[in-house]
């Protein structure tokens, strides 16, 4: 018989509770779990509840016959809600029949707080303002645990069980000399920003949300693929098609509750990135993309907010600390002028092992951890370069006085490039197919290599070919159509729009995302 059960439908009370009737049970009792408009202060506009099925139905089976067990009862069953529900949707159900009405209660009492507190159910809110939240249930009081002998049955513990109402226990930090109360304290307030989920960004969010930094932001528009697994290590494979900002939300509430997560699902623009990095201390951009590089150099320098900077290239990586001081040097003081695409390597490209980035971005998250406790870091500026293979690093120094300050400044460098990029917003334009952008009127170009298109062919519509390496030299070819130019991701596409604008072509643009952009649509 079926005891645990989730449903993606409105669960039917009624037929449950008849389901339960014995002739040799004297008493009954259900609960039901509402949704209901607020939460800590927060008014809340519905709830969306995900689960790992497979495994919450056979523990859920497990926890109904705990309870049948422990307490005598003579029947007893739960069924979750999984979705989107509404206010006063009935999100959980738990009935239970016994001879008696204490059994009942008890075992009622019993199913519901172990659902909440084993299952892998997750639960996000949606706000009335929008926002979502990726919410752990913790408030549980499990009552069966202070039994004693006149109660119905033992104690049973389960080892892989978090306390009862949850309290983060930092000792292990707090015990540093250099940390302490105060230091904790300061973590508790801190404010963090962290663009990109992925290889970086995982053991970032991870080390960051145990560590205890009272706000988390996390910036991310990308949905998890299969080839991720293998170095972001904060997903498993059901996750896969899921936003990584939603995965990464939910991994920090499973973490640490006591952390708040603010997501952003869309990547940020010269249009909002100066004020976004303004409601936060620090930014740890882990995207390993140099527009996005070039974009939190800008605003971290025009906000002084400090920046962590790391990028990897097969078995090596490169750090960087911004720590917000005035005459600090920037991303451009190394390269005043953001690289082609073709002079930067991908993982996707070029390939990667997975400690790689988990090596880098552990590194960053220390470094994030050193600023915001004030710990003791080198003062002279340098980009650091990692090598895993030969497990050397190399500081090489960083000299302001050669990079902005022959251009005007940093402040000066990065404000001239915010407004370039604002008033190119239009660079970037998305289409849910190629089909649809020819309809619109444009002449497609497609930037990427012969074995790329080979790889993976555009279908029917028709592309002109020319590498991205050659298409200044075609410029004068492409006339006054409207141009998109595609390439693998959007990167070497937005960058020769940029240049072929520069150029004079002033209706060309790039498909946002690239070809990978279509395939996840």
């Amino acid at each position: 018989m079926t005891h645990f059960a989730i449903s993606t439908t409105a669960i039917d009370a009624g037929a449950l509770a008849d389901g339960l009737r014995h002739p040799g049970a004297g008493g009954f009792c259900s609960f039901e779990g509402w949704v209901r408009n607020s939460n800590e202060g927060r008014d809340v506009d519905g709830l969306e509840y995900e689960a790992y099925v497979e495994l919450a139905i056979a523990e859920g089976e497990r926890i109904v016959a705990e309870a049948l067990q422990r307490y005598g009862v003579s029947d007893a069953c739960c069924v979750h809600r999984t979705g989107d529900l509404t206010i006063g949707d009935m999100a959980v159900w738990v009935g239970a029949s016994a001879p008696h009405r204490d059994e009942a209660f008890r075992a009622c009492r019993y199913i519901i707080d172990e659902i909440k507190h084993r299952l892998p159910i997750w639960k996000k809110e949606h706000y009335v303002t929008g926002e979502t939240s990726w919410v752990a249930c913790t408030h549980v009081y499990r009552e069966h645990e202070h039994e004693d002998a006149h109660g119905h049955g033992h104690h049973h513990h389960h080892h892989d069980e978090a306390p009862q109402s949850f309290t983060p226990d930092y000792s292990r930090q707090v015990r540093l000399t250099e940390v302490g109360a105060a230091g904790q304290a300061k973590l508790a307030a801190a404010r963090v920003l962290v663009i990109g989920a992925g290889g970086l960004g995982a053991p970032v969010i991870s080390y960051l949300a145990g560590a205890g930094i009272g706000k988390l932001g996390i910036v991310d528009g990308d949905r998890l693929d299969a080839s991720n697994l293998h170095r972001q290590t904060i997903y498993s494979a059901r996750d896969i098609g899921h936003l990584k900002v939603d995965l990464a939300a939910r991994h920090v509430a499973a973490l640490n509750p006591s952390v708040q997560v603010q997501t952003y699902s869309e990547p940020l623009h010269a249009g909002n990135v100066v004020e976004v990095f303004s409601q936060y201390d620090l930014v740890l951009e882990c995207t390993d993309d140099m527009r996005s590089r070039y974009l939190s150099s800008d605003a971290a320098t025009v906000t002084a907010t400090p920046l962590v900077l790391a990028s990897v290239y097969q078995y090596e990586g490169q750090l960087q600390v911004m720590d917000g001081r005035a005459g600090s040097p920037c991303l451009r003081c190394l390269w005043p002028r953001e690289p082609s695409p073709e002079a930067v390597g991908s993982c996707a490209l070029s390939g990667v092992l997975g400690p790689v980035p988990g090596v880098l971005g552990a590194m960053q998250a220390m470094e994030a951890l050193k600023l915001l406790l004030d710990l003791p870091r080198p003062r002279a500026d340098a980009l650091v370069l990692v090598n895993l293979l030969d497990n050397t690093m190399q500081r090489l120094p960083i000299d302001p006085a050669s990079g902005c300050v022959l251009h005007g400044g940093c402040i000066e460098q990065a404000q001239r490039a915010l407004e370039q990029a604002r008033l190119q917003a239009d660079v970037e334009l998305v289409f849910p197919t190629l089909a649809a952008a020819i309809d619109s009127g444009f002449r497609l170009v497609d930037l990427r290599g012969s074995d790329e298109i080979a790889m993976t062919p555009l279908g029917d519509v028709h592309a002109r070919e020319i590498p991205s390496g050659d298409i200044m030299a075609h410029a004068g070819e492409l006339g006054r159509d409207r141009v998109l130019l595609v390439c693998a991701t959007g990167r070497r596409s937005y960058y020769a729009a940029e240049q072929l604008r520069a150029a004079g072509l002033g209706d060309v643009h790039s498909l946002a995302g690239g070809i990978a952009a279509l395939a996840r649509a």
